[in-house]
């Protein structure tokens, strides 16, 4: 079972990039995703989260308004669309599966499936 993201980057303050989510196995078409990241020296810290049917979406506070979180489930694929990119969301990105509900992920430490992550820069 993997998660595999991609679509990380180089960009300037400001642009945009869209990181997609790819699973092995139809299975995670059950499960919660969602993305959390992590940058140098510091914790894990969660993004976003979609629940199994795309009906309800979490966003941690600093991104909102800014990412859409998305899924197709057809095509065993997430996304994150990254708008109005600043320094300070520089970080690997991870894509996430998990059974519990979108917003139970924000203060989890943990997940129960999670892949390589892509790596994001953002220039100022």
């Amino acid at each position: 079972v993997q998660l595999q993201a991609s679509g990380g980057g180089l960009v300037q303050a400001g642009g945009s990039l869209r990181l997609s989510c790819t699973a092995s196995s139809r299975a995670f078409r059950a499960y919660t995703m969602g993305w959390f990241r992590q940058a140098p020296g510091t914790e894990r810290e969660f993004v976003a989260a979609i629940s199994w049917d795309g009906g309800s979406t979490t966003y941690t506070e600093s991104v909102k308004g800014r990412f859409t979180i998305s899924r197709d489930n057809a095509k065993n694929t997430m996304s994150l669309q990254m708008n109005s990119l600043k320094p300070e969301d520089t970080a690997v990105y991870h894509c996430l599966a998990d059974r519990r509900p979108s917003r139970e992920l924000v203060t989890a430490t943990t997940y129960a499936f999670w892949g390589q992550g892509t790596q994001v820069t953002v220039s100022s």
